[in-house]
């Protein structure tokens, strides 16, 4: 017997030895195999030779394993489960319409963005099967790398010598108020007041908040109060309360800014930018699955471009009442 073979093991024989494991007699298992005792016991031989041990024995009319084959048995089984659920997925992929979709967005796309992207996908592929990891950029791009999901929707990653990136639309990160605090009454932010505010600002481990802290360390201003919270409605709803103050995207709060329960400010004269796209591999050939999900997302993205492009929402002031800007130290970006 040759037990240094290293060859993958022949899945009809695995059948036979799970079946026959199952049922105890060369008999039962010929039947439900369709084969002849004969067959069953010449797969039997082929695969002890192939192991190289014995995995079967014989207690009267009973077959029973030895502890190699209990061993088998396990590995046997798992494997032929992984090879079912193989065909059934491949079965399901080969039917018309039948389309599989791994996507990984930021928890604020998945809220505000993919609704009416993923309401239209499924409207002209309605039998494809969508998988959604909620994710923030950098694992976006371990995934994309490990290829465990197929389009991101994500932040213009800082290092993407593999990916193709393209772009949906450009936001600015402004301060979010309630209209009662004293900086939206007054129309404007004071640089020295700014340190001393308390801030609500998401997930620390996020990629926002470093592009947040990195902004207002080249301002050369510390920002001393900072609630990290975990979701971008808990933000807006304790800054309505006055309880902090909220640096977000005016597209993620366009309902609050029309009624005038919230209003924006900017950061300062220097704007604090994102980029937002689709990022996939470079070598990763996309499908009509992939084109289709990335134009309903450039069509949906319209909306929100426009959004973000409009000045900041201010309370209601005196005709020719003009809000002055931020003071700032350097030299004002065109970025």
């Amino acid at each position: 017997m040759n037990s240094s073979n290293t060859a993958p093991l022949d899945s009809r024989q695995l059948r036979a030895f799970v079946t026959l494991a199952r049922t105890g007699s060369f008999t039962r298992a010929a039947k439900e195999l369709y084969l002849t005792q004969s067959a069953v016991s010449h797969s039997m031989r082929a695969l002890e030779e192939e192991v190289g041990c014995r995995l079967l024995d014989r207690v009267g009319k009973k077959v029973v394993l030895t502890e190699a084959g209990e061993a088998l048995l396990q590995h046997a089984e798992r494997a032929l489960r992984e090879l079912i659920q193989a065909r059934e997925t491949l079965g399901r992929l080969g039917k018309w319409g039948h389309r599989r979709l791994r996507l990984g967005a930021s928890t604020t796309a998945c809220q505000y963005l993919l609704p009416g992207v993923l309401r239209g996908f499924k409207k002209e592929y309605p039998q494809s099967v969508i998988t959604l990891e909620p994710c923030d950029t950098e694992r976006a791009v371990e995934l994309l790398e490990s290829r465990s999901i197929d389009l991101a929707l994500c932040l213009e990653p800082q290092f993407k010598d593999r990916l193709e990136f393209q772009p949906l639309f450009v936001d600015e990160m402004q301060f979010i108020l309630s209209p009662s605090h004293p900086w939206a009454i007054a129309g404007h932010v004071d640089r020295p007041d700014v340190a001393r505010q308390q801030y609500l600002l998401y997930a620390k481990k996020s990629y926002t908040w470093r592009l947040i802290q990195s902004y207002f360390a080249e301002e050369e201003l510390v920002l001393n109060g900072v609630m990290e919270l975990g979701s971008v409605d808990a933000i807006k709803e304790l800054a309505k309360l006055e309880l902090g103050i909220g640096i977000l995207a005016p597209w993620v709060v366009e309902e609050e800014l029309a009624s005038r329960t919230l209003v924006s400010l900017p950061l300062g004269r220097r704007k604090l930018k994102r980029t937002w796209g689709i990022s996939h591999l470079q070598a990763r050939k996309l499908g009509m699955v992939e084109e289709t999900f990335i134009r309903l997302c450039k069509s949906a993205c319209e909306r929100f471009a426009r959004v973000d492009s409009l000045p900041a929402a201010l309370p209601d002031r005196p005709p020719g009442a003009v809000a002055p800007a931020l003071p700032h130290p350097h030299p004002a970006s065109a970025s």
